[in-house]
């Protein structure tokens, strides 16, 4: 079993209030969890009202298989997102030993 995590930092320049950060937030995570069957959650920012670090993660059998996930979910936020500043996206893929 391997696990892909990704902790997406975004900046929102034109919000200015924590209303319509939560908003798109939710708008990206709902549409992560629905669209690629990832867990996702903001994990950072919870306070701040133009940054937020979004964490998903895919539980694959492939480790390929579930960076190819996590890549095509960043891929989705850049493309359908254009007023967010991606600040970085840090992705870490673990194999998770197994017990017989």
């Amino acid at each position: 079993m391997n696990i892909a995590v990704c902790a997406l930092s975004i900046r929102l320049p034109e919000n200015h209030s924590l209303k319509g950060k939560r908003q798109i937030v939710h708008s990206i995570t709902s549409r992560l969890q629905n669209r690629f069957h990832v867990s996702a959650a903001e994990v950072e920012g919870q306070g701040l009202w133009q940054v937020s670090t979004i964490g998903f993660a895919y539980v694959s059998n492939r480790a390929d298989h579930a960076r190819e996930i996590i890549d095509r979910a960043v891929s989705f936020v850049l493309e359908n997102y254009p007023d967010i500043e991606v600040l970085g996206a840090q992705v870490e893929v673990f194999p998770v030993l197994q017990r017989d």
